[in-house]
């Protein structure tokens, strides 16, 4: 157990903000989506962002095509997912000290970006925008067009305060799909963690893992089971993937280890099955005009002067040019309601039915058994239609 007492992480300065911030998430029973934070524990990066963790690694998001057999591919989907999971759930722990809050996203809100062909493996890109501000859904597409590999999804958060942790229930999912040499394709269907957030009491937050996941595609069922670290007990960020075939016939090929540093074969394989000790690859940003300029509506644009108050520990300019950003969008929906209009997705279209994922959760314990989803208009922003040549 540790020897902190509560609050030693919270700036002197900070502490009275902080002691009510936790009072009012542990007497709120609604969603906490919404609620400010004190502003030392908010990030200088919006939520739009974050869909680039999926590909810090997009070596091994590459290496999904190269797979010779379902099983291989199947295998090749597990490791890239696993190894994904350090970046989306602990880098900014380490990088910052504590979990931090990430900016609320506009409707409409977008990001571009790009990994740059390295070793043959191709050039990998990037584009999110975020389809609804209540609730907060962010979606995305990620692609590799050169090995015919592409991730659609999107993700909606609902949060609530249980036993002095915060709950963040994920809602949404991914289809993965990978071309086929054969001219074919396969696809997968990926669904999100649950995460509870511990160490509020000393104002340190970090993200835990819980329950399952599920990876369903290309003729098997993953099932990666969470074992995070208890209060007396256990092994943080521990999990346990069971990948199955389905159809019956073959064994179940099993890996163990912690999802931050590296895991093994237990049943099914031998040796090491992932590894993320090695360096990451952050995304590279892009402005989506002709020009190369960001807009208006893009992220770093948009949130330029509360992320810089934020890095400078300045957050007066934070906290007073998030409330002009907020206040500006509270009076475009205004606008649009007395006007009769909406805002209108520039790259997604929603559908209220996922037939990608009613089939492959079928006959698995993935739950719930229908989602809606977003579809990807295929309307790259010119600058990164080039990136992709």
């Amino acid at each position: 157990m540790s020897d902190q007492q509560p609050g030693d992480a919270v700036p002197v300065a900070q502490r009275g903000s902080w002691s009510s911030f936790l009072k009012a998430i542990a007497s709120m029973s609604g969603d906490l989506s919404s609620m400010t934070a004190p502003p030392f524990i908010l990030s200088p990066v919006s939520l739009t962002e974050y869909p680039a963790y999926w590909c810090e690694r997009p070596e091994l998001f590459a290496q999904i095509a190269d797979a010779k057999t379902s099983e291989e591919r199947a295998l090749a989907v597990l490791r890239w997912f696993i190894s994904t999971l350090k970046g989306q759930y602990t880098t900014r722990n380490e990088s910052a000290g504590s979990e931090k809050k990430p900016l609320n996203p506009a409707l409409g809100e977008l990001f571009y970006g790009y990994w740059p062909d390295k070793d043959g493996r191709g050039q990998t890109t990037l584009l999110t925008e975020q389809v609804s501000h209540h609730p907060p859904i962010t979606a995305y597409v990620i692609e590799n067009e050169s090995k015919g590999v592409k991730l659609v999804g999107h993700n909606a958060q609902k949060t609530s305060f249980s036993t002095g942790s915060i709950i963040v229930k994920q809602i949404g999912h991914a289809v993965l799909t990978v071309k086929l040499p054969s001219g074919g394709e396969e696809k997968y269907v990926l669904t999100l963690p649950r995460l509870r957030i511990d160490g509020l009491w000393y104002g340190a937050p970090y993200i835990e893992l819980s329950e399952s996941t599920y990876i369903a595609g290309g003729g098997y069922v993953g099932v990666i089971d969470y074992k995070g670290k208890g209060y007396f007990s256990g092994k943080s960020h521990s999990f346990k993937a069971t990948l199955t075939p389905q159809g019956g016939g073959g064994k179940d090929i099993v890996v163990e280890g912690t999802w931050h540093q590296n895991s093994k074969f237990t049943s099914g394989g031998h040796g090491i099955f992932h590894d993320v000790s090695t360096p990451k690859e952050i995304v590279t940003a892009i402005g989506g005009e002709p020009s190369g300029e960001m807009g208006p509506m893009e992220t770093r644009k948009l949130w330029e002067l509360v992320a810089k108050g934020i890095r400078e520990g300045d957050f007066d300019l934070a906290s007073k040019e998030k409330t002009r950003i907020e206040n500006e969008m509270r009076q475009r929906r205004k606008d649009e309601t007395a006007s009769g209009t909406q805002w209108e997705l520039k790259h997604f279209k929603p559908l209220d039915v996922d037939p990608v994922y009613e089939k492959l959760a079928q006959n698995t314990k993935i739950a719930p058994s229908s989602e809606d989803t977003y579809v990807f208009r295929n309307n790259w922003p010119e600058t990164l239609q080039a990136k992709k040549k």
